[in-house]
């Protein structure tokens, strides 16, 4: 894995968010995911990178579920960018690519619930639109093992890098 600029790079979090990280997963509980993702956050900030905290609404209704805000840990910080969906993918219908474009982000690294929701069609979108694509493996979980690993080693592999949180905090640079 190549360094990565910092400055050039947006870490997209995926609906972590207290009713999702709540919920049964698989290969990694939900908590252990948020701490992951916390940890690449702070780091990614610290370089001069961009996060993003990504969410999803139910279209169509007045309230949102019970734990629809972020979870603990997961909230928005001043300079973070916050992005509300109402699609499977963080890219559908959002301003991020256009965001992302105005900060000259080129590199979009991935973690977050589901695996192979959320996760895979954010994913499908920043490479199909240009953007080199990182898979933080272990800072993602699905709602089953076996659609996680799917995931991670078929998909994944085919549309960008996949790698462990200590990879890409080993090769973040400001």
């Amino acid at each position: 894995m190549n360094p990565l600029e910092g400055r050039r790079t947006a870490l997209v979090l995926i609906d972590l968010m207290s009713r999702i990280v709540a919920l049964e997963t698989a290969p990694s509980s939900g908590p252990d995911v948020l701490e992951r993702s916390v940890a690449c956050a702070a780091a990614t900030r610290v370089a001069g990178g961009l996060v993003v905290n990504v969410r999803v609404e139910r279209p169509g209704v007045d309230v949102q579920p019970e734990g629809s805000g972020f979870a603990p840990g997961a909230e928005p910080r001043p300079g973070d960018l916050e992005i509300v969906k109402r699609t499977i993918g963080a890219f559908g219908r959002t301003e991020l690519d256009a965001e992302l474009q105005a900060r000259g982000i080129a590199n979009v690294v991935l973690a977050g619930i589901a695996t192979n929701f959320g996760v895979e069609s954010t994913g499908r979108a920043a490479s199909d639109l240009g953007y080199e694509t990182f898979f933080l493996t272990d800072a993602m979980t699905g709602l089953d093992a076996d659609a996680h690993t799917f995931a991670t080693t078929y998909v994944f592999p085919r549309l960008g890098t996949t790698c462990t949180t200590a990879e890409y905090l080993e090769f973040l640079t400001e």
